[in-house]
């Protein structure tokens, strides 16, 4: 399995509709996409970070919504609320227990 970790920093008083766009918006896009497996929210509404992490069945799955647009597409819908870009890093995924 692999994930693609994305955190982002949001404007004052705009972290409840950055959770509310992922929910609502990048979530369920999400489940429409090849190899999908879940989509987390790691979230510090203190700080106004949030820390979206999505699971993909294969590297290819994980790549493919990089190559046709679609990630940068579900970025965009929280642009206006960004503080700052968003930071992406992917990884491989271990079941340690």
């Amino acid at each position: 399995m692999y994930a693609r970790m994305t955190t982002i920093r949001v404007r004052d008083g705009k972290f409840d509709e950055a959770i509310g766009i992922a929910k609502d918006s990048i979530a369920p896009l999400a489940k429409e996409q090849p190899g999908f497996v879940n989509l987390l929210a790691l979230t510090d509404s203190d700080d106004g970070e949030v820390v979206l992490i999505s699971l993909w069945e294969t590297e290819g799955d994980l790549q493919a919504g990089e190559d046709n647009g679609y990630y940068e597409d579900q970025i965009g819908k929280l642009s206006t609320i960004l503080d700052g870009r968003a930071m992406r890093e992917n990884y491989t995924v271990d079941t340690l227990a």
